[in-house]
């Protein structure tokens, strides 16, 4: 599938709960540098999508006169509401960069999960949140220590609670986190659970608030698989000006079925990288770090480059 348009592309953004024809204030200064850089930018509702208005979420979007490049910038939608968000946008002559089932391929981590395999920390996962179910799925992690997570997110910030489990073959302890865990997702919980070996990463800093247990974790922005751009993946802790083996990642990233995601990568406390998951990049935040302007700036370049 061919992504080429020789004209503009959109940036298409969520609009704030207050005022819907302002841009929502966490993404205000995305926004600016997204028009700063040459895109031209678009507002809709997220409340009304969400709601299955998709008329009136897209009607400050004006309809272009042959197909236009978009990409989506704002909150993570489920792939059914980002399914219905793409054909809204595709009957206004946009196209976003990623069609539906690209969109899911990285969201969901068992979706993309057989294409990084030999490469990230073992996991399986589950539809059915039954007692027995769940057992037997920790079970066959043996007695390692595992994280639980959703589909798309885990609640790390939680992480003695909701999140770490020190033995995997412990029952008591599993059932109690992983309870906790869906209790604390509550109707944002996607699709099932997921468990992954925990893996020993390189240390940075214990974090201010949650206490959680930094490791040295960069974020990849991949555009029409190239790099647009790596970013420490925490605001704090000292990286030493370290940054991942930037050619083995991009040899995998050929092999993602999406033209603009993100790959989250960290460093094994005994040398070496691992990917700790992918995501779609329309939907994945950016790092307070981040510096936005030249983020758009290597987004325009990537898109030129690639351009008809």
């Amino acid at each position: 599938r061919s992504t080429q348009f020789a004209r503009p592309m959109k940036i298409i953004f969520n609009d704030s709960v207050i005022d819907n024809k302002i841009v929502e204030p966490d993404y205000e200064s995305e926004f600016n540098s997204a028009k700063e850089n040459g895109f031209e930018t678009e507002i809709f509702s997220f409340e009304e999508i969400e709601d299955g208005n998709i008329n009136n979420a897209l009607k400050l979007i004006k309809t272009c006169g042959k197909i236009e490049l978009g990409i989506y910038r704002g909150w993570m939608m489920t792939p059914k509401i980002y399914e219905q968000f793409y054909n809204g946008l595709l009957k206004k002559n946009i196209q976003l960069i990623n069609n539906p089932t690209e969109y899911k391929h990285c969201h969901y981590l068992p979706e993309s999960y057989d294409k990084i395999i030999n490469e990230t920390p073992k996991s399986n996962w589950t539809k059915n949140i039954s007692e027995n179910s769940i057992l037997e799925l920790s079970s066959e992690f043996g007695d390692k220590p595992i994280i639980v997570k959703d589909y798309v997110k885990s609640e790390k910030h939680n992480w003695n609670d909701a999140c770490f489990i020190p033995n995997a073959s412990d029952k008591n302890k599993v059932l109690e986190i992983v309870n906790r865990f869906i209790e604390l997702r509550g109707d944002y919980l996607n699709d099932g659970i997921v468990f992954r070996e925990f893996i020993d990463l390189e240390f940075l800093t214990e974090h201010s608030k949650s206490k959680m247990p930094l490791t040295k974790e960069f974020r990849i922005v991949f555009l029409n698989k190239k790099v647009v751009q790596i970013f420490n993946y925490w605001d704090e802790g000292n990286y030493d000006s370290e940054k991942p083996d930037i050619d083995f990642f991009q040899n995998i990233a050929e092999n993602i079925e999406s033209n603009f995601f993100t790959m989250d990568v960290a460093k094994k406390k005994n040398g070496g990288w691992i990917i700790m998951e992918l995501g779609d990049g329309q939907v994945a935040g950016l790092p307070n770090n981040a510096n936005r302007n030249k983020y758009y700036y290597e987004l325009n370049k990537n898109c030129v480059e690639h351009r008809v």
